[in-house]
């Protein structure tokens, strides 16, 4: 299986994108801005392509467990140059973000996504269930 997160733009702050599984659009993205030199917690991640897994550790995915019943693991982006733990998951603004990709099925001009969780719960299914099953799923990220 392979995603697709094609950057759009920035709006107020923050990157906006479309991700798509396997050529079909699913939602939109939000990330941190792009800076030259990394700036913890503000800058989105590097373009290129990312095998993804699931992480059943660490806070995020505790904190996830507890929130949704069919939670298996944290969609977690491998081998992402100068960062650590990025993620797909839930979150509407940059300021709940630090260098993870945001899901959601409604883009707000005000650099925002919402409906969040509703896509983050879409995505999550198709995707762990392929991991899940041993197939190889990557995201490549594009500008």
């Amino acid at each position: 299986m392979r995603l697709l997160l094609k950057r759009l733009g920035i709006l107020d702050k923050a990157s906006v994108g479309g991700v798509s599984i396997d050529g079909r659009l699913q939602c939109f993205s939000l990330e941190d801005l792009p800076h030259e030199i990394k700036v913890p917690g503000e800058t989105r991640i590097p373009a290129s392509e990312y095998e993804i897994k699931l992480r059943t550790a660490g806070a995020m995915h505790t904190e996830y467990a507890g929130r949704f019943s069919d939670h298996r693991g944290m969609l977690w982006l491998q081998n992402v140059p100068g960062f650590e733990w990025v993620y797909l998951h839930c979150g509407n603004t940059a300021a709940d973000t630090a260098g993870c990709i945001l899901l959601g099925d409604t883009l707000r001009a005000a650099g925002r996504v919402d409906d969040s969780v509703q896509a983050y719960r879409r995505v999550y299914g198709v995707v762990s269930n392929a991991i899940l099953a041993g197939e190889p799923v990557t995201i490549a990220v594009e500008d």
